[in-house]
């Protein structure tokens, strides 16, 4: 996956004869979309209406924002503000970089999210009064007035730091959890990991302990699952885990304890799984992992000292890092000019961008010192977004809005110049069995088939990328049906 090497011999040898602006698209660029978006969000979520829900807790006191038309919280038991009147979740539509104040009611703290099969977001738990509540919102396109709704029933128990799986049909400190293709759920939690059948609640198997330093809050790693793909009949499941605090940091209280460098990967699928160790090029805590379209990992944001916390960290990751899994190389790419670390978020957005939003090191929203309360967005677009592939850079014109296990189905594009291998992938799920491209029309007409079955990818909402030599189209939303 990635750029190929024709295409960066070529382009270099251009850079070389006419300018030095290559080097710059080689490793990404920079652009701040909003300067204020009202709050710093703790959680950020890309909905299907290409909107993106941004939520911050409700113990933070004032924010940025006021809730429109004189509207307060009423709230007795908040611990800060009984009587709130300003915004901790808003709506922010990428396509003119602004913000729609949304209405939450109770505290969010630390809690957790998932769309369901209908695009709906369920967000679960939080801190005090949130700890047991269910919030839901229902995603609408941009001008309409969709808002969160929070349900009068309660969770049978309140869970903090917790984390939600879609599953096809935890009380711990933001467990990482991903679903194989076998149906069962890999859980894992600092250095410990097992697979849990979740319809028997029992534990399948244990897993080795991961080397060095401990992975989850307050040390703060990050995880991803690589891409499942068709050639190995969406069996070969990896998992990759990278980065954290140096072990003990957190009960030292050392805020400059160097951060971690390295990352595992497992298959989670094997009957023998080990781990395989690398070092990324810098260390890093509080870090995110990003499946691109090209199928390569974005590392992004977090800090090289301390662990997660108010104030416990120094020494921002200010640059990207994009990891091959094919080539198992990792590329340093631009560096941003905004600390993000306590409670920041990055996302994928439909159009290849990867949205990065706000940081907060504070208990509450404070504008001064060395790390101050970030309210900014901005996008970080990686190298295969430069202008010079614009050229080989596919454009989808027909598709299905909806598509059922093992379909077989088309997908229509335009490419200026058809180059290489064309795949078709709905991130950040799997690579489609994808058939070579046949000249339709003044475009091209691509034979897909979907996945098998839900354990490989439950209903929900996709985005559906078409990649030509490393270089994907713009994203579609496509609902995956059983």
């Amino acid at each position: 996956m990635g750029l190929s090497k024709t295409t960066l011999v070529v382009l270099v040898t251009l850079q070389c004869l006419f300018s030095c602006a290559y080097l710059v698209a080689a490793q990404g660029s920079w652009a701040l979309l909003n300067n204020n978006a009202g709050i710093s969000s703790m959680h950020t979520a890309v909905t299907h209406m290409n909107t993106v829900i941004m939520l911050d807790r409700t113990n933070t006191g004032p924010s940025a924002i006021k809730l429109p038309n004189g509207r307060c919280r009423n709230q007795p038991v908040e611990r800060i503000s009984k009587v709130d009147c300003y915004v901790h979740s808003v709506m922010f539509n990428p396509g003119n970089n602004q913000v729609r104040p949304l209405y939450v009611y109770t505290d969010t703290w630390c809690s957790s999210g998932q769309f369901f099969d209908n695009g709906r977001m369920v967000q679960t738990r939080g801190d005090f009064e949130g700890n047991r509540k269910i919030r839901t919102l229902q995603p609408c396109g941009v001008g309409d007035n969709c808002d969160w709704i929070e349900l009068g029933e309660n969770l049978a128990t309140g869970r903090w730091y917790s984390s939600n799986q879609l599953l096809p049909s935890d009380n711990n400190l933001y467990p990482f959890v991903y679903l194989l293709p076998n149906g069962d759920l890999f859980v894992f939690t600092n250095r410990n990991f097992v697979q849990l059948n979740w319809n028997s609640s029992k534990v399948v198997r244990g897993y080795p302990q991961i080397l060095e330093n401990p992975r989850n809050y307050p040390s703060a790693g990050s995880a991803v699952m690589l891409p499942l793909t068709w050639q190995t009949g969406f069996g070969f499941a990896q998992i990759m885990v990278c980065g954290g605090a140096a072990a003990g940091a957190s009960n030292a209280r050392n805020a400059n304890a160097p951060a971690s460098f390295s990352c595992g990967t497992i298959v989670a699928s094997s009957g023998n799984p080990v781990w395989a160790m690398q070092n990324m090029p810098i260390r890093r805590v509080m870090g995110d992992m990003i499946n691109l379209p090209t199928g390569d990992i974005l590392i992004i944001n977090g800090a090289q000292n301390g662990y997660q916390g108010w104030g416990k960290a120094n020494n921002p990751a200010l640059n990207p890092v994009n990891y091959n899994p094919v080539t198992k190389q990792f590329q340093i790419y631009a560096k941003t000019n905004i600390p993000r670390m306590y409670h920041s978020t990055a996302n994928l957005l439909s159009d290849g961008r990867v949205l990065l939003a706000e940081s907060n090191t504070h208990q509450f929203y404070t504008y001064n010192g060395q790390y101050p309360t970030d309210l900014r967005v901005e996008a970080f677009s990686p190298p295969y977004l430069g202008a010079g592939f614009n050229g080989v850079r596919p454009a989808i014109q027909g598709y299905p809005n909806r598509i059922k296990y093992k379909q077989v189905f088309v997908v229509n594009f335009a490419v200026g110049q058809r180059v290489g291998a064309v795949e078709v992938n709905m991130n950040s799920a799997p690579y489609l069995k994808t058939m070579l491209p046949t000249k339709a029309g003044n475009g091209w007409s691509v034979q897909v088939t979907a996945v098998p079955e839900n354990t490989i990818a439950p209903p929900t909402y996709y985005l559906l990328f078409v990649v030509q030599n490393g270089i994907p189209s713009k994203g579609v939303w496509i609902k995956q049906n059983n």
